[in-house]
């Protein structure tokens, strides 16, 4: 057997926990559903669902978009401005993700608005992504300090990012999120001008 087709298994296996996971979310709730209920509407074990999400909560945080955003933004000139480097990687990514997924991110990202135990643990994603923006705008990958400019417009690009997708989330998708998303940037842009 091939690597590819075991990280294709593992992809399939992993999207199918987190559908499963979303429905009974939304279906039952998410306190009432564990994380056996979870496994069982997967057709995979408990001991499977925790190989790939270490937590119930993982199953709605946890994303493949953020390595993905990180080599977008280093794939990017260094001589763009910081921010605008973050919004055409954004802008990049949005342009990948199909109509299911974004159907998927949108749920995941309601969930997370509304349910107390996945907003808890949402700063702690976010610490991640900053970081994780923090070392695509900086070129560095060891744990060397970052420059506090870096740190702001990372920052500042995170906050623009999620109150773009928090607003598309409140719209109920009906809002246009690459434009949300460009709009929030443009703001940025003005005061950093």
């Amino acid at each position: 057997m091939s690597d590819d087709w075991r990280e294709r298994k593992k992809a399939r296996t992993r999207r199918a926990i987190q559908e499963a996971a979303l429905r009974l979310f939304l279906d039952k709730g998410y306190e009432e559903t564990t994380v056996a209920q979870i496994a069982q509407a997967a057709g995979v074990s408990h001991m499977t669902f925790f190989r790939y999400f270490p937590t119930k909560e993982d199953v709605v945080i946890e994303d493949e978009y953020d390595p993905m955003i990180e080599e977008l933004i280093r794939s990017r000139p260094a001589d763009e401005p910081p921010a605008a480097r973050v919004r055409h990687a954004v802008t990049q990514e949005l342009a990948l993700i199909g109509a299911a997924d974004r159907e998927v991110v949108l749920t995941r990202l309601r969930l997370m608005l509304s349910t107390p135990a996945l907003r808890a643990r949402l700063w702690e994603n976010q610490y991640r992504t900053q970081r994780l923006l923090e070392r695509a705008l900086s070129g560095e990958d060891d744990p060397a300090p970052v420059p506090l400019r870096t740190r702001v417009i990372a920052s500042a690009c995170l906050a623009a990012l999620v109150t773009a997708l928090t607003t598309w989330a409140e719209s109920d998708g009906a809002d246009d999120l690459p434009a949300l998303v460009d709009e929030a940037f443009a703001v940025l842009r003005g005061e950093f001008d």
